[in-house]
């Protein structure tokens, strides 16, 4: 089973801004979490706004390594979105987004895709 990878230096400043938003999420990110957080999805453990590399993960499932990100509209066509998911892909990561709406009026049917992406790691 993969384990949460070894504790790497991570900068102060990308510490700091995660921690500032998760005293601040979008209404969609809060929803999330409640969905998440303490292992209510099927007893997987998740992680909320973590900063990996020179990267703030939405949400990360260490174990099977899933990262979720939330994500508005500024994201429809983000080039940094493509080179970020390519990083995480090659550290073993798989990414599944989902747009705040969906969080926000369909939760049932995003925790089932979450479930079915985690079955399949």
């Amino acid at each position: 089973m993969p384990q949460e990878p070894s504790h790497r230096p991570i900068a102060k400043r990308l510490r700091q801004f995660a921690k500032n938003m998760r005293h601040e999420p979008t209404d969609a990110e809060a929803a999330m979490w409640r969905l998440l957080r303490d292992r209510r999805l099927s007893t997987f453990k998740f992680r909320r706004l973590v900063p990996f590399k020179h990267y703030i993960l939405d949400f990360v499932c260490f174990e099977k390594r899933l990262v979720i990100e939330i994500d508005g509209g500024q994201h429809a066509e983000l080039r940094h979105d493509a080179v970020r998911d390519a990083a995480l892909a090659s550290e073993g990561f798989a990414i599944a987004r989902y747009w705040n709406n969906d969080v926000l009026q369909q939760p049932t049917s995003v925790l089932e895709d979450i479930l079915a992406k985690l079955a399949g790691r």
